[in-house]
């Protein structure tokens, strides 16, 4: 492993993992708080397949630039092979087509942006602050 260690790099120490404040979102109730809440602070729905690779790398992508606190807006993790009647709940009641990966941005009651896939991480999240 010391050749891989000097071409790829590796200070001998282990990287912090970078933790989100996450709820998950599993039960069909907590949508309607949502919708609620979106009134008076910024509320997101990650929506994430756990079996798939494509899902898994633009959320930790997610993870490494989400630079926002509890105060500034909940992030809602909604896992779609364990909660799927959720999901499509949530693209009824926030008339948003089901994607995954995919992250909405809920303020007023309504789904003021969503993207998929990789134009996740390109989203301009702070101006929904």
């Amino acid at each position: 492993m010391g050749l891989f260690n000097k071409i790829f790099g590796d200070s001998g120490e282990a990287k912090e993992e970078k933790v989100l404040p996450w709820i998950p979102l599993n039960a069909m109730q907590q949508l309607d708080l949502i919708k609620e809440k979106s009134s008076t602070k910024t509320q997101m729905i990650f929506k994430h397949s756990t079996r798939c690779g494509i899902s898994r790398m633009v959320m930790s992508q997610f993870v490494d630039a989400y630079d926002f606190t509890e105060k500034d807006a909940d992030l809602y993790f909604l896992d779609l092979l364990n909660f799927r009647e959720i999901s499509n709940e949530v693209g009824y009641k926030f008339q948003v087509m089901h994607q995954s990966p995919q992250l909405l941005v809920i303020k007023n009651g309504v789904a003021v942006a969503h993207e998929s896939h990789g134009a996740i991480n390109e989203m301009d999240l702070s101006k929904f602050i």
